[in-house]
């Protein structure tokens, strides 16, 4: 499967964003650490299930620029964020995230 590119068309509905986001972690997941079967669904943790450590979320923050451009701003979320709930932090609350960012940057 090709990665998404910033002239993919973006949708901003669940489906679409969790094959996003699943499609970026495979790729960091594949280029950092040779991993490449790994169930990613809603649930899936950051630091529990995929181990990534912080310089990973540095990374990711990188190729979600990549994907949304300005529409998502990875940085500013974590940093809105304790610690223990970045620990806890899931791919569904990330795809939640990032479809309300698309939505407001399509209403503006």
């Amino acid at each position: 499967m090709t990665p998404p590119t910033p002239h993919t068309p973006v949708t901003a509905d669940e489906r679409s964003v969790l094959a996003d986001l699943t499609g970026l972690l495979t790729r960091l997941l594949q280029d950092e650490y040779g991993l490449d079967d790994i169930e990613i669904d809603l649930q899936t943790t950051f630091n529990r299930d995929l181990e990534l450590e912080s310089i990973d979320l540095v990374t990711l923050a990188g190729l979600l620029q990549e994907r949304y451009g300005d529409r998502v701003n990875f940085a500013e979320f974590l940093a809105g964020m304790e610690f223990d709930e970045i620990i806890e932090l899931t791919v569904g609350r990330l795809v939640e995230y990032v479809v309300t960012s698309l939505k407001a940057a399509e209403a503006s």
